[in-house]
């Protein structure tokens, strides 16, 4: 495959998978999101996820 190929491919992914990014509505829903949602508020520390190996 010619290598400008693979880069208009590759250029062509990048902007279709940018296009979906929409940070004011949830992905899956489709929800607008606010200030006051409860998501918001979350805290990533209190997680407690040890790897078992």
């Amino acid at each position: 495959m010619p290598k400008f190929l693979k880069l208009l491919l590759t250029l062509s992914a990048i902007a279709f998978l940018g296009a979906c990014a929409d940070e004011k509505h949830y992905p899956i829903s489709g929800e607008e999101c606010s200030a006051d949602d409860p998501v918001q508020d979350l805290d990533a520390s209190i997680a407690d996820c040890t790897p078992s190996v």
